[in-house]
């Protein structure tokens, strides 16, 4: 019988499942895959992520909505937000980089 403790368990979901940190100057914004949200921040990304679909969104508020849900701190994810301005290419290329890590930890959990 194989034994774990809680303290490997969670070790193997940080590996997994861990956060897409993002430094900029001295500051670094942790975004939490969308399995360590809240179930409510969980629901606002999905629906965010549904209305990014819409031509008649702004592209750059929904992106900016959508990592203010996901960034661990308010506090963080301001300062992202005010270093990047509204510049939808950085803003896509975040959270491009976020989504391909958490396909990442989605990937490997469904082979384990």
């Amino acid at each position: 019988m194989a034994t774990f403790s809680l303290d490997d368990i969670r070790a193997a979901a940080e590996r997994k499942y861990g956060s897409t940190d993002i430094t900029f100057g001295d500051d670094t914004v942790r975004l939490l895959n969308p399995l360590r949200l809240s179930k409510a921040k969980r629901e606002a990304l999905a629906k965010l992520q549904e209305e990014m679909g819409n031509d008649d969104v702004d592209q750059a508020e929904s992106l900016a909505g959508a990592i203010r849900t996901i960034a661990e701190s308010e506090k963080a994810a301001e300062k992202l937000l005010t270093a990047v301005g509204h510049d939808l290419a950085i803003l896509a290329e975040i959270f491009g980089h976020y989504g391909e890590s958490t396909q990442a930890g989605e990937a490997s959990a469904s082979q384990g």
